[in-house]
């Protein structure tokens, strides 16, 4: 049986299966940074609060001296950030905050609801500052849905890198943000997440492959959605298909898929999971089973704003000179 379901051309935001509801890629060629986290560059000709035309390669998007996301509320879902390049500043209702980047993920449970702020810091005032982020929103199920939001750091540091050759001698790496492979298993999700019961095959990797390595993907369990996103190369051979860059893979969980990269290095995101299997119902960034449950979210956050904010700005930024950190909820705190 063909593992291959369907091959289409990524749009954003990038399709996805249930569990999960929304992929978003950055990829910025941020110019050098202007001292103030900014760029130092001209925002003439830009549709500042939403600039998302990517002009010269790169975009503001809702920030308006700094590039990001001002402060926006949450409901019902996950979001799990992976930096690869450049850096997030990151501010939340819950009092919680960080900067983290270069290969860190910052997982967070929205539950019942938070508010936070995602701005992207020009830190680097001599040369360029590229961005590749991807946010994945994973849905939770009814009964989590009103959980209390949590906030957690993955750092680079930690997060386990699986390298191995193919029989050519090729090198292929697969870093594990959610799930297992090889025996090895990433560091733990959120506690209220869909991904913290194994049997619901919560899978989030980076697949790196060097040129013309071959890969087989293992089978997942049965049930499972699969979807791997090729974002970065020049092309991929699967099952007879030539697969060009920026293309989306839906393929059969249960089956082996070899994919065999072609003449330049290959970058892919997979998601995978059982799904959750219940109605959903999105209003921007409120997600419920129903819209009665819109209309209650959307009622708690005109009533106390999910605990207010906290902070002096909607686009609270960190020192320029502060390095990679977290602040928890409950006041602790990590330095990198």
């Amino acid at each position: 049986m063909a593992a291959i379901q369907k091959i289409t051309r990524l749009q954003m935001p990038w399709d996805t299966q249930d569990p999960f509801l929304f992929c978003a890629f950055h990829n910025d060629n941020y110019p050098k940074g202007n001292g103030k986290l900014g760029p130092d560059a001209s925002l003439a000709g830009r549709y500042i609060g939403q600039d998302f035309v990517q002009k010269d390669g790169w975009a503001m998007y809702h920030g308006s001296k700094v590039p990001g996301f001002p402060a926006h509320p949450h409901v019902g879902f996950e979001t799990v950030t992976v930096c690869e390049k450049g850096f997030v500043d990151h501010s939340d209702s819950l009092g919680a905050a960080g900067r983290f980047g270069n290969g860190d993920v910052q997982w967070m449970t929205a539950g019942k609801g938070v508010q936070h702020s995602e701005m992207f810091p020009l830190l680097n005032e001599e040369a360029e500052n590229p961005l590749l982020l991807f946010q994945i929103w994973l849905n939770l199920p009814a009964k989590s849905k009103k959980v209390e939001p949590y906030f957690g750091m993955m750092w680079n540091s930690k997060i386990p890198v699986i390298e191995q050759t193919d029989a050519e001698g090729n090198s292929i790496k697969i870093k594990l943000i959610a799930g297992s492979f090889k025996n090895q298993s990433a560091l733990n999700p959120a506690p209220d997440s869909w991904a913290a019961n194994p049997e619901n095959d919560i899978q989030i990797w980076l697949i790196s492959l060097d040129p013309n390595a071959s890969f087989t993907l293992p089978e997942g369990a049965e049930g499972s959605n699969r979807s791997l996103y090729f974002y970065e190369g020049e092309q991929l051979e699967a099952e007879g298909f030539e697969i060009p860059v920026m293309h989306h893979i839906r393929a059969e969980a249960t089956e082996q898929l070899t994919l065999n990269n072609g003449s330049t290095k290959a970058h892919l995101l997979l998601l995978q999971g059982k799904p959750i299997g219940e109605p959903v119902v999105k209003h921007g960034p409120f997600v419920g089973n129903s819209r009665k449950d819109i209309e209650d979210a959307f009622m708690r956050f005109q009533q106390d704003a999910f605990g207010g904010w906290p902070w002096p700005s909607n686009e609270h930024t960190h020192e320029p000179e502060k390095k990679r950190f977290a602040k928890y909820p409950d006041g602790k705190m990590e330095n990198l």
